[in-house]
């Protein structure tokens, strides 16, 4: 029987380091808290994006608001791609 891949969590430990789940039940409630704050990720990186694109429009923000509002996209852009990259990875591939 072979063993499940790997799912990549989306969080990391306290150091960074990247967390992984063996399971072979997606169901499980581990892998449904997972799915919750993927979800919950996703959502806030569309606000974050829509509060970028405003600081960026608006010609008065200092460099404050810029950066703020830089530093909080790079979190959210961190956050997307992980969760593109644990979902790309348990995409069925044909003949799998």
């Amino acid at each position: 029987m072979p063993t499940p891949p790997l799912r990549l969590l989306p969080w990391t430990t306290p150091e960074g380091n990247p967390c992984y789940l063996s399971t072979d039940d997606s169901h499980s409630l581990l892998s449904r808290i997972a799915d919750d704050i993927e979800a919950a990720q996703l959502d806030s990186g569309e606000q974050v994006l829509a509060g970028a694109r405003a600081v960026l429009a608006d010609r008065r923000a200092g460099e404050r608001a810029v950066r703020f509002a830089l530093t909080r996209a790079t979190e959210s852009l961190e956050d997307v791609l992980r969760v593109a990259v644990s979902r790309g990875r348990r995409i069925p591939h044909p003949g799998e």
